[in-house]
């Protein structure tokens, strides 16, 4: 089957033009993805991730291209440093206006009684732990500085739904649903928005690795899906720009599904 995206190249429009944007899980994947549309709809981007030389090489293609980007090497299950990776977007730039908390981790595919609690832990750890702990941080560096701003958080189509192969991530993605959601209630009368997106089958690198541990998987997601075929993370990407964007300025709260019809 033909995985490959049906879309056109998009003309990039200054989408965040002069905003300063903190991308997490930046390193490759929709991160990655972001971090190269961020820079190129005018956002001067720092990204975060736990492996420096893939930060260093996504860093060194958008300046390459004439963005402005930097990076922090960030483990979202750790608590100083992903404030210090904040922190460090607002003394390179002076300021924070949108972020992208993006970065998870998955989990060996299979029934929930078959998961360790080794594993448990760890996927809690970072996607759910992780978000709360990024937008705790991010929020306060938006009051200080920018006083408005944007946030969005990835969550999946597997939280919308049972997700038996995936049931931890699954639930800690559901709970990324729910503390999007308050924040967006808490944060909305000082002009923060807060959404999330939920990615469908997306071509990344951890759908490769449960493909490669169960070959025939994207063919079965793929054939759950209306528009028969995976995501490409720029598409995603593009979901998160807009939702950062001013575009969006009514748009608070929302689970934005790019999920190909998967869920309709």
């Amino acid at each position: 089957m033909n995985n490959t995206p049906t879309t056109s190249p998009i003309t990039t429009s200054g989408l965040l033009t002069d905003k300063v944007a903190f991308i997490t899980g930046a390193g490759r994947g929709i991160g990655a993805a972001a971090a190269r549309l961020f820079a190129r709809e005018g956002a001067r981007v720092l990204l975060a991730a736990r492996t420096e030389a893939q930060l260093k090489a996504v860093t060194e293609e958008i300046r390459t291209a004439g963005g402005t980007a930097d990076y922090a090497v960030c483990d979202l299950a750790d608590p100083a440093a992903v404030r210090a990776a904040v922190d460090r977007a607002v003394e390179l730039y002076g300021r924070l206006d949108v972020a992208f908390n993006n970065g998870a981790t998955g989990q060996p595919p299979g029934p929930m009684d078959q998961l360790s609690e080794a594993d448990f832990d760890h996927v809690y750890a970072v996607d759910l732990k992780g978000p709360w702990l990024a937008m705790t941080a991010e929020v306060a560096a938006i009051r200080a500085t920018a006083k408005r701003g944007a946030i969005v958080n990835t969550s999946s189509v597997g939280s919308l739904m049972a997700n038996p192969e995936l049931p931890a991530y699954g639930a800690a993605k559901r709970a990324v649903n729910s503390l999007t959601a308050s924040a967006a209630v808490t944060y909305g009368p000082e002009g923060i928005r807060v959404n999330a997106v939920a990615p469908g089958t997306t071509l990344t690198e951890l759908l490769h690795e449960w493909e490669e541990r169960q070959p025939g998987t994207v063919e079965q997601l793929n054939a759950r899906t209306p528009l028969r075929r995976s995501a490409d993370p720029d598409e995603v990407a593009q979901a998160a720009a807009w939702l950062l964007s001013d575009r969006s300025s009514y748009v608070t709260g929302a689970i934005l599904q790019v999920d190909g019809g998967m869920c309709a």
